[in-house]
């Protein structure tokens, strides 16, 4: 059954109807995929003399670690694999979008990006928003959420909760939105001319799948960085 684009699957379970868009979940677990035999082939057999393979993993790695010690000056190690996983991950899946996946025909929908699915941006910035949190509370406590029993302390707290709200909201509405509406201008130039008007705009998209990545990485460290900084 097609909705919205997608090819959806609904069932029920425990008597709830639940729908799932296969699609997305195909190409999610395809870019999964991906970053994982990375990870596992470039920790294969790691060598003092670095091959080409492990010399591009010591190098993505040495980026996230410049990143998080200038956003988070001490204790920052512990979060390269939550920041590393969703930058490559959502680099991968982003680049999906200008693959040639199309090609393959499926019942409705397309393999597009996984991250033009809105469900998937949101459950990524629901896990960010669990993972600050949790952090926060771990290193502050109950101060995370109220600095002081005071009606002020009380008012910035509940202002704080909204906050809390609003960010992964930002965080998902904005990846879903760049990578839905690139996905849509490349698919109207090609049914305008299919040979030369796409081509400009899905080398701009290859650009945007990186900047994305970046914006959504760099959001999710400094949201970190504010939860566990000595002033929040």
């Amino acid at each position: 059954m097609s909705h919205g684009g997608h090819w959806v699957f609904n069932t029920v379970i425990g008597g709830h109807a639940l729908s799932f868009n296969l699609d997305t979940i195909f190409t999610m677990w395809f870019a999964m995929t991906v970053v994982l035999l990375f990870a596992f082939i470039a920790t294969r057999k790691l060598s003092i003399i670095p091959n080409k393979l492990q010399a591009i993993s010591e190098a993505l790695m040495r980026f996230f670690w410049g990143i998080l010690d200038t956003m988070i000056p001490s204790d920052n190690r512990k979060h390269v694999p939550l920041v590393a996983s969703l930058f490559l991950f959502i680099l991968i899946a982003n680049l999906m979008g200008q693959l040639p996946l199309r090609l393959i025909h499926l019942k409705s929908g397309e393999l597009a990006s996984p991250t033009n699915d809105l469900n998937l941006t949101a459950a990524m910035a629901v896990i960010v928003l669990v993972y600050y949190v949790f952090m926060g509370v771990k290193k502050k406590g109950p101060k995370f959420f109220l600095h002081e029993l005071s009606f002020t302390g009380i008012i910035m707290g509940l202002v704080e909760v909204l906050e809390m709200v609003t960010r992964p909201l930002s965080l998902a509405i904005r990846l879903f939105a760049n990578i839905f509406a690139g996905e849509i201008l490349v698919t109207v130039m090609l049914g305008v001319c299919a040979y030369f008007l796409p081509l400009p705009i899905m080398l701009f998209e290859l650009l945007v799948a990186f900047i994305q990545a970046t914006v959504f990485m760099m959001l999710t460290i400094a949201y970190v960085s504010s939860a566990t900084g000595d002033e929040h």
